[in-house]
């Protein structure tokens, strides 16, 4: 019986010590579940070469494009020949509300020209030659049908164009005077379509130079533009709204 036991435990040293010379630094090492639990969330944080590769690349990229858009600047010939050649501009503030101020300035001033029938710095002349021709060749010929003599919507005629051409100047009252210019110009349109036809209008060639009802039209439709949107920088009103308007500035 001690022979059996002790053979076993000659046997069992044995393999002890084959096992301390195989594995010297684990024989006796048991690693706990926290440190294979590190070790592994060490080994997949380490990124590979192929990764790091691809990190070098993407950050090479992002520099490059940041280069680029550094040295790329938009000038004045990109705006004119660049894609922004075919946009439309939706909002008429800063610099593309500039043209607004001549276009107004000098259609108020035509306009006031237009009012001083038959005398210098005054409309409604009445007398005169040019005044009693407009009334004998314009408003009696083709604004009979209107209520009240004709001396009248000559008169009113004038005013408006001369008065209402100051204000429009000006920048006051902008969208009234707009309205009632429109109207005197609508009258101008129906006046010579009555008497000379659309001359050929689109195509046609008028013989003496004098395309008659165009003019009157293209100041229809700038009044049109300005009563829809107003007077514009450099006005009376734009000075008078941004006194009294509660609203903010987009």
């Amino acid at each position: 019986m001690k022979t059996s036991i002790t053979s076993s435990l000659v046997v069992s040293l044995a393999v002890g010590c084959i096992t301390m010379m195989m594995h010297p630094t684990n024989a006796f090492l048991v690693p706990s579940s926290s440190t294979r639990t590190s070790t592994i969330t060490k080994k997949s944080i380490k990124p590979t070469f192929v990764e790091t590769l691809k990190m070098s690349s993407t950050e090479d990229d992002d520099q490059s494009e940041q280069v680029t858009t550094t040295e790329k600047k938009e000038t004045t010939w990109d705006r004119i020949t660049g894609p922004k050649l075919f946009k439309t501009v939706t909002n008429w503030n800063g610099i593309h509300s500039v043209p607004l101020v001549p276009l107004r300035i000098m259609t108020g001033l035509l306009m006031i020209h237009h009012g001083s029938e038959g005398g210098t710095f005054t409309p409604g002349n009445f007398g005169t030659p040019e005044f009693q021709g407009f009334v004998d060749y314009i408003i009696k010929p083709y604004f009979g049908f209107l209520p009240g003599p004709p001396e009248l919507w000559s008169a009113i005629h004038d005013y408006i164009e001369f008065f209402g051409g100051i204000f429009f100047a000006f920048g006051f009252l902008t969208r009234p005077a707009s309205l009632a210019l429109m109207g005197t110009m609508a009258s101008a349109v129906y006046f010579h379509l009555s008497s000379v036809g659309a001359q050929g209008f689109p195509l046609g060639h008028v013989p003496n130079y004098s395309y008659d009802f165009e003019e009157p039209m293209l100041y229809c439709l700038i009044f049109l533009m300005f009563w829809f949107n107003g007077a514009g920088p450099l006005s009376i009103d734009s000075i008078i709204y941004s006194n009294i308007s509660q609203e903010d500035e987009e």
